[in-house]
């Protein structure tokens, strides 16, 4: 007999337990990480060492920040940043201009790399906060990989959707997408396990406040995208009988991602 914590366990029991019980293994299928806070760290860092290097190449609308940023169609901007001109590369001649690609001119990067974009410090700083509070309470639920895809997806939803409604010369940045997918989630889990949803709601609602009053300057498209993500993919991971997780949960989330990148696809051509 094998002494424990209550009594005695016999030998075949502990072994059949430990058959019948995954081991180390999350509500939702993921594993623990070591640390909960790792991969938030690093996205932050990764986050941090784009603003530097926007910082070291003439700031907003400097070179790297055109590049990184999201642009659904390319413009021919003036080098001093003093304006934009819409028009085609071939009618981009001239010192003074330059063009900018955007996703429908080739820089099909951008879909993620804006999400990695700030412009402003007050921008960078809120979105950091927010990821630094959100983060390591949904790895430590969903395990890295999970967590790790809710982020990005999240992200490549937005920007379909900013594609899809945004200006076709207007330039967004920004995790906040991600961040609302993160939200999203909150959302999910909370009704799923009837827990009290009010103060998430209370945060959705200021933000979307917030989006509405400075809709001129704030991506609405952005955070309307990253937020419905955020939610197909919570509900991918969460809501699947237990038996139909490791089958189903990963082409559900790739599915989310591919219905995304489709409709960047879609309306490219039609700037194109």
């Amino acid at each position: 007999m094998n002494p424990s914590a209550v009594g005695f366990q016999c030998p075949e029991c502990v072994a059949q337990g430990r058959r019948e019980t995954r081991q180390g293994q999350l509500p939702y299928g993921g594993r623990p990480s070591r640390d909960p806070r790792t991969t938030t760290i690093v996205l932050i860092g990764m986050n941090l060492a784009v603003w530097a290097g926007i910082l070291l190449t003439g700031g907003a609308f400097g070179r790297l920040f055109n590049m990184l940023a999201l642009t659904p169609l390319g413009r021919c901007e003036a080098t001093d940043g003093t304006g934009f001109y819409p028009t085609n590369e071939v009618g981009c001649v001239g010192t003074d201009v330059q063009w900018v690609d955007g996703a429908a001119t080739g820089a099909w990067w951008q879909v993620i790399t804006s999400a990695f974009t700030h412009s402003e410090i007050i921008h960078i700083a809120f979105n950091m906060f927010a990821l630094w509070i959100l983060g390591p309470q949904l790895e430590r639920l969903l395990g890295r990989t999970r967590f790790l895809a809710l982020y990005l997806v999240s992200a490549i939803a937005a920007s379909a959707v900013v594609v899809l409604f945004s200006g076709p010369y207007v330039s967004t940045v920004g995790a906040s997408g991600a961040i609302f997918g993160m939200l999203g989630a909150f959302l999910l889990v909370a009704r799923k396990h009837g827990g009290d949803v009010r103060q998430i709601l209370i945060l959705l609602g200021a933000n979307v406040l917030i989006t509405v009053v400075g809709r001129s300057y704030i991506s609405w498209q952005g955070h309307f995208g990253g937020f419905i993500g955020g939610l197909a993919v919570t509900a991918a991971l969460i809501h699947l009988p237990k038996e139909q997780r490791k089958r189903w949960q990963w082409p559900l989330v790739a599915l989310v991602a591919l219905i995304s990148l489709a409709a960047v696809v879609f309306r490219s051509m039609q700037l194109s």
